[in-house]
């Protein structure tokens, strides 16, 4: 068979006919281009303000641990982590603005084993928090840190301390060319932030007995936390966690999620696409104009 033949019986299409499908074609695709330009305008604002949390394990004889977090109001599982090991810090999760608990398990207990963890956290409209647990595991502690994850000036790094360490009750942090980071923070405690040049950072750490030497890198315009760690023979380590990453990678709110993708990311995919329904909205468009010009006198 010859292709675009009209075969016995059927019903052949005239030109007319092809003009109109064509234009019911192309009044089709120009809406449906134009609803996916517009679609990550729309999705990017949240439903309601909320803010941000992420939890700690900084506890270093205590064995991985499941994290669940669940809203205090109605109860429901908002968030959950398994096997997190000693030093891990979450990503950020967007919350509603609310109070929440947050608990956690030994990996390896049973269903219905007591948490060894449990803290309530409220969450504020645009407040980031962390929730770590710290300490030995015979006199485990809690605590919630509101986060400040302002922009620092160009090509500097904001960064603070959280010393977590339970081999000395206090530390200094200083840089080896002699610049003070921190002074004396107690076990549990979070210094204020301070800007700094971005780059890469030797360290030490000093303590009443211990004194350590830490590698850190902050890159410039991120927001940074060095927590201040153990390590399994008994010194000191400083583990930079990146709180905020630089302005270009940081998602609608200005919260660092990890996973999550940017808003420029999803304007850039989902624009080409609209890109190309519009282009083939015009292809459509002149072809209808062609066939009017070539059926142009006809009945």
């Amino acid at each position: 068979m010859i292709p675009n033949a009209s075969t016995p019986g059927s019903p052949r299409r005239t030109p007319r006919r092809r003009v109109r499908g064509l234009a019911l074609m192309a009044a089709a695709l120009l809406p449906v281009a134009l609803g996916v330009a517009v679609a990550p305008a729309a999705s990017a604002a949240p439903a309601e303000p909320g803010g941000w949390a992420r939890v700690a394990h900084l506890s270093p004889d205590t064995k991985s641990v499941d994290v669940q977090m669940t809203a205090l109001a109605g109860g429901s599982v908002v968030y959950e982590l398994e096997d997190v090991a000693y030093g891990a810090v979450s990503d950020y999760i967007p919350l509603a603005e609310g109070t929440y608990v947050v608990s956690m398990v030994p990996s390896d207990a049973a269903d219905d084993a007591e948490p060894v963890v449990r803290q309530s956290v409220d969450v504020a409209a645009g407040g980031p928090v962390t929730v770590a647990a710290y300490g030995r595991n015979d006199d485990l502690q809690t605590t919630v840190f509101q986060d400040d994850l302002s922009a620092p000036a160009e090509g500097q790094a904001r960064v603070r301390v959280v010393q977590a360490s339970t081999v000395e009750p206090r530390v200094d942090v200083d840089t080896v060319e002699g610049r003070s980071i921190a002074r004396e923070v107690p076990t549990g405690a979070a210094t204020g932030y301070a800007s700094v040049a971005a780059g890469a950072w030797d360290l030490e750490l000093t303590g009443a007995d211990v004194v350590s030497s830490s590698a850190v890198d902050l890159p410039a315009g991120s927001v940074s936390t060095l927590f201040v760690l153990d390590t399994a023979a008994g010194a000191l380590t400083a583990q930079a966690i990146t709180d905020s990453a630089t302005l270009a990678d940081m998602p609608v709110g200005g919260i660092h999620t990890g996973g999550g993708g940017t808003a420029d990311g999803q304007t850039g995919t989902l624009g080409g696409v609209a890109a190309a329904g519009l282009l083939l909205g015009g292809a459509v468009v002149a072809l209808i104009m062609r066939r009017r010009h070539a059926t142009a006198g006809t009945v």
